[in-house]
């Protein structure tokens, strides 16, 4: 065989290989342009809780309010079903704090709702949390790292967002920051306003329905305060209905926390003791620890 004709099988083989790659890059185009483009939610409860209660109350004191989570969830899974009309929901991410990472019962109840996943940081002594923005981080990353996301959605505001913001780019993710919005200024970083592929803000119209001021009973501080035991006995008379209404699965989940109770359980004690016993509470910091130690002393002796 000459040259020439080694040159010409040579070039069919080649010809034949591209052929074969250009066919197998067909295939793979068309499976997915079928495939629908998934996009997911993170949400930093901390924020939302901060930025909606003072929009809508003019605190950010979760205590002072009620956020209908459940709601609000279900109002940005239909926002982004407009924003990403071609696109499935993978899930919602609900980002929150809580000591020792046990579950309040508040976030028991958001986790068992469909397509949502609860993840927790840690609650300081200052319930501060901590962990929240490298766990977001995580989660964005992975998700777009693995083609999981091909969109997300991101209502947070914190600067420390910006580095989980570039992962998930950097894998080819588009990031598009929600916000809530602000009295005055901005409650978002401008930095990661910067960096992220579009931006959108809920007014106060939009946040109204899921956020309610928690009523707030005046009793006449001008009577005597009441005894120190007779606040323990109704700390242990309103556990008794906690646990009755609840049962001993909640109990388990609330004994690893002691002697903190979560913020939602320890402002429904304070505010159903101030019924039972007509006289605030508030400014009486040895009878709210005697309050606490009853409650913790019944629920501990039916354990």
């Amino acid at each position: 065989m000459n040259h020439a004709d080694t040159r010409t099988d040579e070039g069919q083989d080649i010809r034949e290989q591209l052929d074969r790659t250009n066919a197998l890059l067909q295939r793979v185009l068309a499976e997915v342009s079928k495939t629908p483009s998934t996009h997911a939610i993170f949400v930093d409860a901390g924020y939302v809780y901060a930025a909606a209660g003072l929009l809508v109350t003019g605190t950010e004191d979760r205590r002072s309010f009620d956020l209908d989570a459940e709601g609000l969830i279900e109002a940005f899974i239909d926002k982004a079903r407009t924003i990403f009309a071609d696109s499935r929901l993978l899930r919602v991410y609900w980002y929150d704090g809580a000591r020792r990472r046990i579950h309040t019962v508040e976030q028991q109840s958001i986790a068992e709702l469909p397509d949502v996943k609860v993840r927790l940081g840690n609650l300081n002594a200052n319930n501060q949390q901590k962990g929240v923005d490298s766990l977001i981080r995580t989660d964005l990353e992975s998700l777009a790292r693995h083609r999981a996301i091909s969109d997300a959605a991101l209502v947070g505001g914190d600067e420390d967002l910006v580095s989980a913001v570039e992962a998930a780019q950097g894998y080819g993710a588009r990031v598009h920051l929600w916000g809530i919005e602000a009295g005055e200024g901005r409650n978002q970083a401008e930095p990661l306003l910067w960096e992220v592929d579009s931006q959108r803000t809920f007014d106060l119209d939009f946040c109204r329905p899921y956020v309610n001021r928690r009523s707030v009973t005046m009793y006449d501080d001008d009577s005597p305060a009441p005894a120190r035991e007779d606040v323990r006995f109704v700390g242990a008379q309103i556990a008794a209905g906690w646990l009755s209404t609840r049962g001993r699965e909640a109990l388990a989940d609330l004994l690893p926390g002691h002697p903190y109770l979560p913020g939602s359980v320890d402002q429904d004690l304070l505010v159903e003791a101030e019924r039972l016993l007509q006289h605030s509470l508030r400014g009486h910091a040895h009878l709210r620890r005697a309050l606490r130690d009853g409650f913790w002393q019944h629920l501990q002796s039916q354990f």
